[in-house]
């Protein structure tokens, strides 16, 4: 495997050398690249950064350990581990001892295994999920983004482990809880607000924009999105399409025949070059929508919400701790409905926005509380 150009450690002499907060990525992708950029550019001179490219997920959280126990510098510096519950820290610290040996190891859960969607349970690879918890059982601190990330990894790990012959492991939750806590993933929301207050005002579009800014995978349920403006397009609804977000190697097939079937309808198809285009996207939206079966945050929606899209979220899964009642959906038909609703006013989208406290997910309201976590003694 070779590392992504962005693998080194920072250029500045100081923090190639000096560097007490290690931050570990094995999947440099979305929200997790994300994030791993807006903590080293607080902190630059005080970060060293390793991260492995965002491709075949299934390879970087099986094999990340044993690469990153060879390329990264032994030093007496590093205070704070930070890494993804991606990598599995309890082998790396294994073939590390320097690296056990650090004052404060943070796990930090993008998502978690243990509730992953699958059609079967004999489908679900059980190796990914134990590897999460051995990672928690090793470091000092496991944070979630969000509430339920946390409640549902904590609540399922008792029936998780009964997949393993007797005798098996217990009391593990008991043993994890008092290491666990949530921490929101800080987002640029006082940016995205003030550029789409200080863009020029644009002519309001008569026809309903719906905009579709996820990973285009299966655990996002493209389906019943795409089965839903199918339904919408056979109704003769007026509606206008983007559909952005990163693409992987395994696109679903409904991409493609959405793409066809929807092509007098489609503004924007594909992942944007830079965040300015795919910003100014959301901001020519009226309707963001997700029909996920998989999410543990949201930073698509969120974005998209603090540009002017009114949300559509399932009644499941991360969405009722984030957004009001009125902005979900129980039944693939509610979410037809209040689409339908929208394309014979468009209009409404703007009038009804949710009163959402969107601060709290703020880089600002958050700062403090990373800093305690990462460079103090939280």
């Amino acid at each position: 495997m070779e590392p992504d150009e962005s693998a080194e450690t920072c250029s500045d002499s100081a923090a190639s050398t000096e560097a007490d907060l290690l931050l570990l990525e094995p999947f440099f992708g979305g929200s997790h690249r994300q994030l791993v950029h807006l903590l080293r550019s607080r902190w630059p001179t005080r970060v060293a950064v390793y991260t492995l490219p965002a491709k075949k997920w299934h390879w970087r959280a099986r094999t990340a350990a044993l690469y990153f126990a060879q390329v990264i510098p032994r030093s007496a510096h590093y205070k704070v581990l930070f890494s993804s519950a991606t990598l599995s820290l309890a082998e790396l610290l294994g073939m590390r001892s320097d690296l056990a040996s650090v004052g404060k190891k943070v796990v930090y859960f993008h998502e978690n295994q243990l509730v992953y969607p699958v059609r079967k349970q004999q489908e679900r690879d059980f190796q990914y999920g134990y590897n999460q918890i051995t990672s928690c059982m090793a470091a000092d601190r496991v944070v979630f983004n969000s509430q339920f990330n946390m409640t549902s990894f904590l609540s399922s790990i008792a029936s998780f482990l009964k997949s393993i012959p007797d005798p098996r492991p217990r009391h593990v939750r008991s043993q994890l809880e008092a290491k666990c806590s949530v921490l929101y993933f800080p987002l640029d929301i006082a940016g995205l607000v003030h550029a789409r207050s200080s863009s020029p005002p644009a002519a309001e579009c008569p026809v309903l924009h719906v905009v579709w800014p996820h990973r285009w995978e299966h655990d996002k349920n493209p389906s019943l999105f795409f089965e839903t403006l199918f339904r919408l397009a056979d109704a003769q609804a007026p509606f206008e399409l983007s559909v952005l977000g990163e693409q992987f190697q395994d696109v679903p097939a409904v991409f493609e025949a959405a793409k066809q079937r929807l092509a007098g309808r489609v503004r924007h198809w594909g992942f944007l070059p830079t965040k300015e285009d795919y910003y100014a996207v959301l901001r020519s939206g009226h309707v963001v929508v997700s029909t996920a079966s998989h999410e543990f945050f949201g930073v698509a929606m969120l974005e998209a919400v603090a540009c002017g899209c009114y949300p559509l979220c399932p009644n499941a899964l991360v969405y009722p701790e984030i957004f009001p009642e009125d902005c979900l959906f129980s039944t693939p038909q509610q979410l037809f409905t209040k689409l339908r609703h929208l394309c014979r006013d468009p209009s409404q989208a703007r009038r009804r926005m949710p009163d959402m406290d969107l601060a709290r997910f703020d880089w600002a309201t958050l700062q403090p509380h990373y800093e305690r976590l990462l460079l103090g003694d939280g």
